[in-house]
C-alpha cells in the first residue's frame, strides 16, 4: 500500500463511499458473466466505474451525455461507453445477449435517467439510485422487468470507508480532482452549476 496525500482521497468519504456501498450490496449479482450499467460519469459515477472493476469481474457499461465524461470512463476501465438516447437499451441488450444489465447504478436520478435505468435492467436485476436528481420512477405491473429490485442508498458505513481507502492506497481507485484555492471557491460553484467540472472539486488553502 502507498500513502495517500490529503487532496486526492478527500472526495472518497462521499464520492467514493456512496457508490461503493451501492455496488457492494449487489456483489452477488456481479459475477464474471454479469454486466453493470453506470449512468452518469461525474463525481460519483467515475468512482462507481472503478469500484465495479476493482471489486468484481463484471463488465461495465458507462452512460453519459458528455464526450469528456465518456473518455474518462474508458480511461478508468469501462468496457462500453454510450450516450443516452434512442437505442441505448437495445445496445445494452445486444451487449448482454438479450438479458439486460444485472446491476444498474443511477448516479443522476432524474426522470430521464430513471426511465433509462429501468429499460436496460434485466429480470431479477438490481437498480440502485444514488443520484439526487429528483426524478420519479413510475411503478406498474408492466413498467419494469419482473422482480427488479429498486433501492435508494445514501453514503455508507465506517467499515466500508476503510475498504474504500484500502482500494485507493493500492492504486485501484483514482479520484479525478480539480483543485481550487480558497479565493476561487465561487468559480468552483459556478463550474458545478454549469456542469463543466469533471470529477470532484477540492478546495485547498
Amino acid at each position: 500500500m502507498t500513502a495517500l496525500d490529503p487532496v486526492s482521497p478527500a472526495p472518497l468519504t462521499d464520492a467514493g463511499l456512496t457508490p461503493y456501498h451501492a455496488v457492494r450490496r449487489s456483489w452477488s449479482k456481479l459475477t464474471p458473466t454479469a454486466t453493470a450499467v453506470i449512468i452518469g460519469v461525474g463525481g460519483l459515477g467515475h468512482l462507481a466505474v472503478q469500484v465495479v472493476k476493482a471489486t468484481t469481474a463484471a463488465r461495465v457499461v458507462a452512460v453519459d451525455t458528455r464526450p469528456e465524461a465518456l473518455e474518462l470512463a474508458r480511461r478508468l476501465g469501462a468496457d462500453v461507453t454510450l450516450r443516452p438516447g434512442d437505442g441505448v437499451a437495445e445496445v445494452v441488450r445486444d451487449e448482454t445477449r438479450g438479458r439486460g444489465a444485472d446491476v444498474v447504478v443511477d448516479c443522476v436520478g432524474n426522470d430521464e435517467t430513471l426511465a433509462l435505468a429501468a429499460s436496460v435492467a434485466r429480470v431479477l436485476g438490481d437498480l440502485t439510485i444514488v443520484g439526487l436528481g429528483g426524478g420519479r420512477l413510475p411503478v406498474s405491473f408492466f413498467a419494469m422487468p419482473f422482480e427488479l429490485s429498486v433501492q435508494t442508498t445514501y453514503w455508507g458505513s465506517r467499515p466500508e470507508l476503510v475498504e474504500v481507502l484500502a482500494l485507493a492506497s493500492r492504486g485501484l481507485l483514482h479520484t479525478e480532482v480539480t483543485r481550487f484555492s480558497l479565493d476561487d471557491v465561487a468559480q468552483a460553484y459556478r463550474r458545478l452549476e454549469e456542469g463543466t467540472l469533471t470529477g470532484r472539486a477540492v478546495v485547498t488553502p
